[in-house]
């Protein structure tokens, strides 16, 4: 009987992981291997097959480094990845929108943009160094179930890019992003943790936790970025510690705080009159304009609600009852009674204003109002608005609210127009920070979606360039490393 030798012995002849070699074994690709006692053992005389992964780029290329870039979007990894001289050897998205935008931008290999990562075999996978992934928010937003990685769908395509890693030992660097939610539960990061040092990889002590508007980017939008280098790459101090911390990457160098008035500094001039709001939209805003001056409105610590002003109701009691006061949380019931009292106050500007203007007959979205701005702001011309289920929001010019999937158009006063606009998806793109050259394919909401889906290209080639520069055998080399605004 031939003598045999554990996943983790051979791994360390073969220089892969134990992972994978289970994943050989279970896939019928090792001889004679076979389960001792729930284990697989490995014949120790094993001839290793054949490494089918594909080598597209030939040792002479002209990259410092090769890349992959999973759930790739509309390219924002690649971008940062191509400013710090990195050659893309795969990328892989489902969504055909966003492979239609990707492919006009970025020639990839292996045959243009892949699609399913759960169905790559990982061997056809070209040698890469460094590892992207911006992997499906779903499953840890506060928009989705925040399953987390009890989704079974979603959830468990994080460990698809273990299965890549598993495959290849040669990769240096992983880069992955997600939202800010993932953080918020531990069993998550302890996940990823776990599963990340399990293949050598020294990581971030902790999730980044990171906006645009901590470089001087003018929006708001935290996202969670986890780092991670080879831990026989990187420096002895590292390795000792066994995490990476935020001073290892010298960023705070491109720290930045935002001031009033940013926000504006990245519109475009000559828009065209299609990015006008709606007549109606605009006589909302007029309408809530008209009722913050009428009221005094400066500096105010609560949303308006029409619905609980109680107009035509005598009684406050009627007026709890009818919306059911009584269940409500606490915070909830703070904001009716705060309504109710400023109705009251300002009774006799209030109810020729609300027949004026319909507002009964109108949306209900319309018939919320927020002004987020204190005394900064005079007019509602110098300030952000966003028309959202939660009403007329009003915000200060430091930054735009985040860009998200959904389709929520931040809108400005537009002096060239005389009249309120949409953002347009250069202006989006602008917050994202792409490159002014980049080519966008489809419709202005699939674009402002994709946008909103995407990732900070700024940020990314910030965090790389640190944490590219840890590694200390000179395998890897970056280009561009001054970062401009």
């Amino acid at each position: 009987m031939a003598d045999y030798i554990s996943a983790k012995e051979l791994s360390s002849i073969w220089g892969i992981t134990p992972t994978r070699i289970t994943v050989m074994c279970s896939n019928g690709q090792l001889d004679g291997a076979t389960k001792i006692k729930g284990r697989w053992m490995i014949p120790t005389n094993i001839v290793r097959p054949d490494d089918k992964r594909k080598r597209n780029i030939e040792e002479d290329s002209n990259a410092n480094f090769r890349f992959i870039d999973l759930f790739a979007g509309i390219g924002g990894f690649h971008q940062a990845m191509r400013f710090l001289g990195g050659e893309c050897v795969m990328a892989a998205e489902i969504n055909q929108a966003c492979v239609d935008t990707y492919n006009l931008n970025f020639k990839t290999l292996e045959g243009g943009v892949r699609g399913d990562v759960k169905k790559i075999d990982p061997t056809t996978i070209s040698r890469f160094d460094v590892l992207c992934a911006g992997f499906p928010c779903q499953p840890f937003s506060k928009a989705g179930l925040q399953q987390g990685f009890n989704d079974k769908t979603r959830g468990n395509l994080f460990y698809s890019i273990m299965n890549i890693l598993d495959a290849h030992p040669e990769c240096k660097f992983v880069v992955l992003e997600n939202v800010r939610n993932l953080a918020d539960k531990s069993e998550n990061w302890e996940i990823i943790r776990t599963e990340l040092l399990k293949r050598d990889f020294v990581i971030t002590q902790k999730p980044l936790i990171l906006s645009p508007s901590d470089f001087g980017i003018p929006q708001i939008r935290e996202r969670v970025y986890i780092l991670g280098i080879k831990k026989d790459g990187c420096s002895a101090e590292i390795q000792d510690k066994g995490y990476i911390e935020p001073a290892d990457l010298n960023i705070d160098k491109y720290r930045k705080k935002c001031k009033i008035g940013d926000a504006l500094t990245l519109l475009e001039e000559n828009v065209s009159e299609d990015y006008r709001i709606s007549d109606e939209q605009n006589l909302m805003i007029q309408a809530w304009d008209e009722f913050r001056l009428g009221t005094g409105i400066k500096i105010i610590g609560f949303p308006i609600w029409i619905n609980c002003f109680g107009v035509g109701i005598q009684n406050t009691d009627n007026l709890k009852s009818s919306l059911g006061y009584d269940d409500m949380p606490d915070w909830k019931k703070r904001f009716v009674d705060k309504n109710r009292e400023f109705y009251l106050k300002h009774k006799n500007f209030i109810d020729p204003w609300i027949e004026r203007y319909d507002m009964f007959n109108r949306i209900k979205l319309y018939q919320k109002f927020e002004w987020n701005c204190g005394e900064d702001v005079q007019n509602m011309h110098d300030g952000i608005i966003q028309i959202r289920q939660s009403g007329i929001r009003v915000k200060r010019t430091t930054y735009f609210p985040s860009l998200v999937a959904i389709v929520n158009t931040p809108i400005i006063w537009d002096n060239q127009m005389n009249a309120y606009r949409y953002i347009t998806p250069r202006e989006a793109a602008n917050l994202q920070k792409f490159d002014q050259r980049y080519k966008f394919s489809g419709t202005d909401k699939q674009i402002y979606r994709q946008l909103g889906n995407s990732v900070n290209v700024r940020i990314l080639k910030i965090l790389c360039k640190g944490l590219f520069e840890l590694r200390l055998k000179n395998d890897v080399r970056i280009e561009n490393t001054e970062i401009d605004d």
